[in-house]
């Protein structure tokens, strides 16, 4: 008999107890939600969980690492997702079975890095915005339906961020349901180690360390997305890309996003990828010739070009095959 559908329960479980965590605060508000915002994130009903593991197939990009007498795994994510994404397709998950830890680039169910980034995400001394750039962002977090009270306690571009990822939850495209967040519960349920490839100190810089007037522009051109509409049908876009396995979409990203077109563009794209690429590829490294196998899921676009994680691991001697799903 296949272990298969065994093997999806146990991770479903604890998944949706990890999921059960990440959802609480959207849980104690569900009562309250006006019939005009988008539907709260909710966990699947039981037979929405039985449905979803009998159709359970799988998205993203799979990649065997091998080095030596061990094969490790990359897998490309998305950190928003649908609820019917929470159930691995058979390659991923007998990937993750076939690994001894669990590698991401933060693990957002252990309870020290969550403080550590509130921490880091709290407003600070000298992040006020001008009152126009202020009343924009009220407005956009008005039509999302969420507080406009997180202005007096969050950095203003961690807000414009938080409000771009959420452009896409009227289509049912969820940061709850993030695919980062389902892997970090799944290997609790499997009893596997979860090691962060980075901290939260540099994720946090590099995206909030620029200058005060860096730190207006980024927002300035968030709302621009959000207000012209662009913000959602991008997120939209990215995510059917993950679900469908479109790699050679994904290489092409920069030609269709229209979020590399000037200099200060090109300057976040490079802090946000290709600086940080060679410190998760040493990461997943040292877990690999520690004599582990790793599964390293980490978000998609750091998988694509001379700088991504499959060429840079390649550099260091792995042999790196695509895994092709059978669609």
């Amino acid at each position: 008999t296949s272990p298969r559908p065994s093997l999806r329960l146990t991770g479903v479980r604890t998944l949706l107890s990890g999921l059960l965590v990440v959802l609480s605060a959207t849980l104690a508000q569900a009562a309250e939600t006006p019939s005009t915002c988008p539907p709260p994130a909710l966990p699947p009903s039981p037979a929405q969980i039985q449905e979803g593991m009998k159709a359970a197939r799988d998205r993203g990009f799979l990649w065997r690492i091998t080095r030596g007498d061990r094969t490790s795994y990359l897998y490309g994510t998305i950190h928003v997702g649908r609820q019917e994404w929470l159930f691995p397709g058979p390659e991923v998950m007998a990937a993750v079975r076939a690994s001894d830890v669990v590698a991401l680039e933060l693990d957002i169910l252990d309870p020290a890095l969550g403080q550590r980034l509130r921490e880091g995400m709290a407003l600070k001394a000298g992040q006020t915005l001008p009152a126009p750039l202020t009343r924009r962002l009220q407005t956009q977090l008005k039509a999302a339906c969420l507080p406009d009270e997180i202005l007096t306690t969050t950095s203003p571009l961690m807000v414009a961020t938080t409000l771009t990822m959420m452009a896409g939850r009227r289509e049912g495209l969820d940061p709850a349901f993030g695919i980062d967040a389902i892997y970090a519960g799944m290997a609790r349920g499997l009893g596997k180690p979860v090691t962060s490839l980075e901290t939260p100190e540099l994720q946090l810089d590099l995206l909030l360390g620029g200058t005060a007037r860096e730190i207006e522009a980024a927002v300035e051109r968030a709302l621009d997305d959000l207000e012209q509409g662009d913000a959602g049908p991008l997120v939209g876009r990215m995510a059917s890309m993950w679900a469908n396995g479109q790699l050679g979409e994904l290489e092409n990203y920069e030609k269709w996003c229209e979020c590399v077109e000037t200099d200060e563009d090109r300057r976040m794209m490079r802090r946000l990828l290709d600086e940080r690429n060679p410190g998760l590829a040493k990461g997943i490294d040292e877990v690999h010739a520690s004599g582990k196998r790793v599964f390293a899921a980490v978000g998609s676009l750091h998988m694509i070009g001379r700088m991504g994680l499959p060429a840079l691991l390649a550099e260091r001697g792995y042999k790196v095959e695509r895994v092709d799903f059978r669609r």
